[in-house]
């Protein structure tokens, strides 16, 4: 075999290895109930946060310890904790994003990825009533 075969043969071996290693960091986006059966495998939870649940936060004790309720789109209530700062203007967030591992039923968040609301929603509903009574 000539030099120049050895050499793209160790090239495609070396990026099929890593596909292989990208390919088994993904984390795929689910809800709560996949997240409590498997313990210690990271996913990405979309959903809501639960005003009826117990929001957590006292910075003069430990700033970064934040706990909260989220429901996910099932429906499942289930408590978060983030091990950081509470981000700003959390409450306000249209939806989150919560990436993590669960384990005996509390999901443990390393990220967390907010929806904030859209300033242009208010005008734009303004705007349609302006031209409809015309």
């Amino acid at each position: 075999m000539k030099k120049l075969h050895i050499i793209a043969l160790i090239l495609i071996a070396i990026a099929i290895a890593g596909i292989a290693v990208s390919a088994s960091n993904y984390t795929s986006y689910q809800g709560f109930e996949t997240a409590n059966e498997n313990p210690g495998r990271v996913y990405k939870i979309v959903g809501n946060l639960d005003l009826d649940g117990e929001m957590q936060y006292a910075p003069e004790v430990n700033p970064n310890l934040f706990s909260f309720y989220m429901l996910d789109k099932e429906g499942i209530s289930q408590q978060v904790i983030y091990h950081s700062p509470k981000p700003q203007d959390f409450e306000r967030s249209e939806q989150l994003v919560v990436t993590g591992k669960s384990e005996e039923g509390v999901f443990y968040a390393d990220q967390i990825l907010m929806k904030c609301p859209s300033k242009y929603v208010e005008d734009e509903i303004q705007i349609v009533e302006a031209n409809s009574s015309n």
